[in-house]
């Protein structure tokens, strides 16, 4: 208990630190490389054949975890490190063609590459933290002027915009589209903001989008080319890669092999070893906690945490007693998570091909109570954390969050008065039409929404071409003159990033 209470004294200290006390919340890309093909029925087979990186004991306490992990949850390929006291103690792979040099999506995990690099130009004078937005992009608008005329660099990274969670991400998922980071600054003024700005914490992707922009002007080069100058280059992370011409970059469009993640956690653990980088002040920036968050109950059973906040690009929380610093990142078919202990220069990260949230939730939770637990002689196991998972997700169940059964559709007659061209003010022109003897929907700049209009009793849905049926929406006709559209999610669990409730369709001609 006296040890408990003086990590708690040593969270509250960072706590108060860090500025709590100055309080005033993913789609489709190139695959990584390589990713394995995995074949139906070989899934269990390459996780017996898997092999762990040659230069790492098999004797460590983390390799029963994974093997445990990905013997529960099958997925096509994972990496993994840990870093201790600073140093590489642990790094494994499995999967067919996966070694410590495959380059993964990392997805969100970007966010905290994006927020450096704004910290590189504040740091050498090229912009500020309070900067307003609109003196690097005069092009910049919210939908309320006031918050145009307010919003500062800062507010970008810490999800506080008032619009809602995922607001606008259909303009960057699913990919590829047609959309560009213009669209997406032009966008910003359509999306109505569900909250006041600066008063809650919600998700987003897109204020990420425009922090790349304005690193990009502050900075005099596109955002692909900084981040490899202020980030990769530096700190020897020369396996990552980033794809200029993809408009989410700033947002999720890294990706970076096991070894170039775990160079970046021993960096950000230890200034020592890149001295000259990024200073004391800009790295407290960082990992202050500038925006509260909820407080999950699964985070309070877990890690008896007690505040969540987020930081530039960071998710701040306390474990046990001690500070912790972590994001995950999802980006269609890929997952990543890394989780750091500042204050015992400790961390892990898991890169994951495959379908890998439940992984990455199991495993990094073990990982990290492992590095809690190894003096006390405890066994590694993934099993606690398993079976409450499993619990939750099945009282969600219970409580009604399934997708509700649609399986009596058919195909929508073509002759109905509704069909037309309608137009979004974000999203763009969209198409209800005829087609080979079907009523189809289309978005023209995103080529994987078109699909199928079917017909549920009196209710419409949309049965996207190659999309699974979990981000399917229901369609919504107002007549009138003229007729509105409206999507809504029928899995109740969908994706954030499926915003359908930010879309409003008015039609504007008929069909040609």
């Amino acid at each position: 208990m006296e040890f408990l209470m003086k990590g708690r004294e040593r969270v509250m200290a960072r706590f108060l630190q860090t500025g709590m006390g100055r309080f005033c919340r993913a789609g489709s890309c190139p695959a990584a490389s390589p990713r394995p093909t995995v074949q139906p029925g070989k899934a269990r087979l390459y996780i017996a054949l898997a092999f762990l990186t040659p230069t790492i004991a098999s004797a460590s306490p983390y390799t029963p975890l994974l093997d445990q992990t990905v013997h529960h949850y099958p997925v096509e390929g994972i990496a993994m490190a840990v870093v201790e006291s600073g140093q590489t103690t642990f790094t494994a792979t499995r999967g067919e063609g996966i070694t410590d040099q495959t380059r993964f999506k990392i997805a969100s995990n970007t966010k905290a590459m994006t927020a450096a690099v704004l910290a590189r130009l504040v740091q050498r004078g090229a912009l500020h933290w309070n900067d307003p937005v609109i003196k690097h992009l005069p092009q910049f608008r919210m939908h309320d002027p006031w918050v145009t005329e307010h919003m500062q660099v800062r507010d970008l990274l810490i999800h506080n915009s008032g619009l809602g969670l995922g607001a606008g991400d259909l303009m960057l998922w699913p990919e590829p589209n047609a959309y560009t980071r213009a669209d997406i600054i032009a966008g910003l003024a359509y999306l109505k903001p569900v909250t006041s700005f600066r008063s809650g914490y919600a998700y987003d992707n897109l204020m990420y989008v425009v922090a790349g922009e304005v690193a990009a002007a502050a900075g005099g080069k596109p955002i692909d080319v900084l981040l490899q100058e202020e980030l990769f280059t530096p700190l020897g992370m020369s396996g990552c890669q980033t794809d200029p011409s993809q408009t989410s970059l700033a947002a999720g469009g890294v990706r970076c092999s096991l070894r170039d993640m775990t160079r970046w956690m021993q960096v950000l653990l230890d200034p020592t070893l890149v001295p000259d980088w990024l200073n004391a002040e800009q790295r407290r920036l960082l990992w202050t906690a500038h925006m509260p968050m909820p407080l999950g109950e699964r985070q309070r059973r877990w890690d008896n945490a007690h505040f969540s906040a987020y930081g530039y690009g960071w998710r701040l929380s306390d474990m046990d007693g001690q500070f912790k610093v972590a994001h995950t990142g999802t980006l269609s078919g890929a997952y990543s998570s890394l989780a750091l202990l500042p204050d015992r220069k400790t961390g892990a990260v898991i890169l994951i091909n495959g379908e890998g949230e439940n992984v990455r939730t199991v495993l990094m939770q073990a990982t990290l109570k492992t590095l809690k637990t190894l003096t006390t002689g405890q066994s590694a196991t993934i099993a606690p954390y398993v079976t409450d998972l499993a619990t939750e997700q099945s009282a969600r169940r219970t409580a009604g969050h399934t997708r509700p059964d649609t399986s009596a559709r058919s195909p929508a007659p073509t002759t109905v008065p509704w069909q037309g061209i309608y137009h979004d003010p974000w999203l763009g022109t969209a198409r209800v039409c005829p087609e080979n003897g079907k009523l189809r929907f289309s978005v023209e700049k995103s080529p994987r929404l078109r699909g199928t209009v079917m017909q549920l009793d009196s209710r419409w849905l949309v049965q996207w071409d190659t999309l699974g049926a979990d981000a399917e929406p229901w369609l919504q006709v107002s007549p009138g003159t003229p007729h509105t559209l409206n999507l809504r999610a029928i899995d109740p669990d969908i994706d954030f990033s499926y915003d359908y409730q930010d879309l409003h369709f008015t039609r504007t001609g008929p069909c040609s």
